[in-house]
């Protein structure tokens, strides 16, 4: 019966696997509940209930992997250590570097000005002492 044919009883309109799939991983974990016409497309869909069971094995394997404790093998955990230290300080001296450059280039620049006119001033008194020939 449909709805609205005075009979009082609701026809459930048909779900496909669409409308299933983004609740699958919540169904896998506990966290959600299907209605009563998702459930049952579920149970008779190959294709719903086999990305039921992925999401049921992905879950048991992320569970396995809480509880599994991973020893490395021995000098590794140093090796890395001693890579992002060398890492660090590369980088550490290279933003110095950059960072300073202008003003090195500044300093170098203003060095040789300086140099320039002390080597003027220098050669200016050089030849007020001279005496001059003639």
């Amino acid at each position: 019966m449909e709805a609205g044919d005075g009979g009082g009883a609701v026809r459930a309109e048909p779900v496909g696997c669409a409308a299933v799939a983004p609740s699958l991983a919540g169904v896998a974990d506990g966290t959600v509940t299907l209605e009563t016409a998702a459930r049952c497309h579920v149970e008779s869909c190959l294709r719903c209930q086999a990305e039921l069971v992925q999401y049921r094995r992905l879950l048991r394997s992320l569970r396995s992997l809480r509880t599994e404790v991973l020893e490395p093998a021995p000098g590794v955990l140093a090796e890395i250590l001693a890579g992002l230290e060398a890492e660090g300080e590369r980088r550490a001296v290279r933003g110095l570097l950059s960072g300073r450059t202008v003003a090195y280039l500044g300093g170098l620049a203003a060095a040789t000005a300086a140099g320039a006119a002390g080597v003027i001033v220098l050669a200016s008194r050089s030849r007020r002492r001279m005496p001059l020939a003639g």
